[in-house]
């Protein structure tokens, strides 16, 4: 048999999961914390805004990460985690977003969480803010639409630098931060639909969310030089239906919408397209002297969500499917997960090029995973457990080329799978589209005893991190 351990992964790649506070804490209002805009998403991104959510939605006890981190953290440990990235829930820290008194408990449980995962030798990376905001910011000012939002998410930021300074490392300043664009009020607690939301008013929050971006790039390596900070995007490129020009064009055109964002945390300024766009559309961005000059404090590294990609044509005739938030044409050379997503492991690679080609920056893969309806099945020796072959194939796949990606040249951090343990989808706000390697009792209506039980990817993945990735291809003796 044939050796294959020296395609391992380069030394210190950092392999883990990924976790959203909201999809998984609950605890909705314990210990001070209250309504976020993720409460008020109970039936997903798409579904209508309910205030006050009502009283058996699932993300308000999640998976009960809130009592169970202990728990959960060992079982990421027995896989042999490197990282794990986590969001700290600004609503746990201000309740209403604009105290000037941060709650102590909140704080308490992020110091406890933190703590636990460095005693197993796992470290933190912080998405700081994760597809909620603290209700009252929406409802009282607006959102992001707001410039007094970026004073808001200052003082937030500063005070979880300050009491992480020494202890986290790598941190993002928004969560998919493209996602805006087709979820507002996901994406920036702007209360309307993608296809009614005002451009100018879309456009203008986005801006702040720049400035807010680039201050807390600012201020992270002003209070410690060794922070990482990064962006962070939904990653879909795009390909051409056919070699037919106009969709070139197309294809260009749609992928603009997510490399806007990372060119703008990249650079340090808005692109000549986008200023064009802006022409056209008749947007006028109020962009302050001082707005410009915090732009200009760009990202150590660029991080990404990975599960799909997309086909783009300018033939306005082609029926379109919903994705990851978004929708695109159907590639006819791929096959589809229970949701409709197309799978296509060799679009992974090529997002990474095309990503490290344009910035010559380290890149992280921060999300990447399928999600599948699971069957809980007796293990032969008197427990459970789930053969889910078909998430082991989708991974190693993705991961396969992830490798040829870092062969290409292209500097790779790591990898933090999403949902490491089953989670609350937020697309859909339901349990039976599950990611993870470990299977949570609870479903959809609620019912369930939340125990934890390894799937089989739990031990492919655990060999997976012991090896550096080289049981992806074969034996590693």
């Amino acid at each position: 048999m044939k050796d294959f351990s020296e395609k391992a992964f380069p030394k210190n790649f950092l392999w883990g999961g990924a976790l959203a506070a909201s999809q998984c804490e609950g605890a909705a209002l314990e210990d001070g914390k209250k309504w976020t805009t993720g409460d008020a998403m109970p039936y997903g991104v798409f579904g209508d805004i309910v205030i006050p959510p009502p009283d058996n939605y699932l993300k308000k006890e999640a998976i009960d990460f809130y009592h169970r981190y202990k728990e959960d953290v060992k079982l990421f440990a027995e896989m042999g985690f490197k990282m794990l990235r986590i969001s700290i829930s600004w609503a746990r820290i201000f309740p209403n977003g604009d105290e000037e008194e941060p709650n102590e408990k909140g704080l308490q449980f992020y110091d406890n969480l933190i703590d636990e995962l460095t005693k197993y030798g796992i470290e933190p990376m912080i998405t700081l803010v994760h597809f909620e905001i603290p209700l009252h910011l929406a409802l009282e000012y607006g959102g992001w639409t707001n410039r007094k939002m970026i004073g808001f998410y200052k003082h937030f930021v500063e005070t979880i630098y300050t009491r992480y300074k020494d202890k986290v490392r790598y941190w993002l300043t928004f969560n998919e931060i493209n996602v805006i664009l087709d979820a507002p009020f996901n994406g920036a607690g702007i209360q309307a639909k993608p296809d009614e939301a005002d451009k100018q008013v879309l456009y203008q929050a986005i801006h702040h969310q720049f400035v807010a971006s680039g201050l807390a790039t600012k201020i992270g390596h002003g209070i410690n030089p060794d922070f990482k900070i990064g962006c962070m995007v939904a990653n879909s490129p795009h390909y051409p239906l056919t070699p037919d020009p106009d969709d070139m064009l197309e294809t260009m055109k749609r992928d603009r919408e997510t490399l806007f964002f990372a060119d703008v945390h990249a650079r340090g300024n808005y692109p000549g397209y986008m200023k064009r766009y802006f022409r056209e559309n008749n947007i006028q961005i109020e962009i302050t002297e001082e707005d410009a000059e915090l732009m200009k404090h760009t990202v150590d590294f660029i991080s990404f969500s990975y599960y799909m990609s997309y086909c783009a044509t300018a033939d306005e005739s082609k029926e379109k499917e919903l994705g990851n938030v978004k929708s695109a044409v159907k590639n006819p050379y791929l096959e589809s997960s229970d949701w409709g997503w197309q799978i296509d492991p060799k679009g992974l690679r090529y997002a990474l090029n095309q990503f490290y080609d344009r910035y010559q920056l380290p890149l992280f893969i921060v999300e990447n995973g399928l999600g599948a309806q699971d069957e809980l099945v007796l293990d032969g020796a008197g427990g459970y457990t789930v053969n889910d072959d078909y998430r082991i194939t989708y991974l190693k796949a993705h991961l396969q080329q992830a490798y040829e990606a870092i062969q290409d040249g292209v500097e790779l951090l790591g990898y933090t799978s999403w949902g490491p343990i089953d989670v609350v989808s937020n697309s859909i706000s339901e349990m039976k589209k599950r990611y993870g390697y470990i299977y949570v009792d609870k479903h959809n209506d609620g019912s369930g005893s939340l125990e934890r039980y390894r799937k089989k990817s739990f031990y492919w993945y655990k060999e997976v991190i012991s090896t550096n990735g080289a049981s992806l291809f074969g034996s590693c003796l």
